[in-house]
């Protein structure tokens, strides 16, 4: 199974267990829905570094940026929707691989929201974050050279985000997804999208290059 291949089966493996739970179990399983993430995000980045033999050292990179991640969301929390955490795990992606930046974006929704609150609307924020962090990781090699461009992919990343979470809404509203409902979240949500993108901006723009020149001398590190 090639390297895209293996992404898209991580995606849609993710994607399907957040219909399922969201539609056929009518969003009251979301734990389990969630845990279930967890553990195909896990499979995917240990499927993805099973022949390297420092895969517990670049685990390790995981769990730090996951842990910084989770501690901006603690650290803004007083701020709505302005927060560090489609960044970091943006940079995840970028740094260290696709299905890193996936692993990151997943348990930063998991592990945060035993404080912030677990909901239906858990294994949304696992996948759209997810999301995030794998297409970052796809693009990376794109990402690392152009500036301007990762910029410019961090406020796509904030639209991505809140597209995922309007499908959220629509669903929790509706019980069912619904085209018009759909378009009416959207647009309510524009402020809020406009936040997540230019939070994204500021972030990448204060912290991208220091965080990257870290992350590519540990990468380097650990794969010498």
């Amino acid at each position: 199974m090639n390297s895209l291949m293996k992404k898209a089966v991580l995606i849609a493996l993710s994607a399907v267990l957040v219909i399922l739970g969201a539609v056929m179990l009518g969003g009251k399983h979301y734990t389990l829905v969630s845990v279930l993430i967890a553990a195909v995000s896990c499979i995917g980045f240990a499927y993805a570094f099973e022949r390297r033999e420092l895969t517990s050292r670049y685990a390790v990179l995981v769990a730090v940026m996951t842990a910084l991640s989770i501690a901006g969301r603690f650290i803004f929390a007083p701020v709505p929707a302005f927060k560090p955490v489609t960044a970091l795990v943006i940079l995840s992606g970028v740094y260290l691989s696709a299905e890193g930046g996936f692993l990151t974006g997943a348990l930063t929704a998991l592990i945060s929201n035993m404080y912030f609150g677990h909901g239906a609307w858990t294994p949304f924020q696992m996948l759209a974050w997810g999301l995030i962090g794998l297409t970052a990781g796809v693009l990376s090699n794109q990402l690392k050279k152009n500036r301007p461009l990762l910029l410019l992919f961090g406020a796509i990343a904030g639209a991505m985000y809140s597209f995922v979470m309007d499908i959220w809404t629509v669903v929790w509203y509706s019980g069912s997804p619904e085209t018009g409902l759909y378009k009416a979240a959207i647009l309510s949500a524009i402020p809020f999208t406009i936040i997540y993108a230019v939070s994204n901006v500021v972030f990448l723009f204060l912290f991208a290059k220091s965080f990257g020149r870290k992350l590519s001398r540990a990468v380097t590190l650990i794969e010498r």
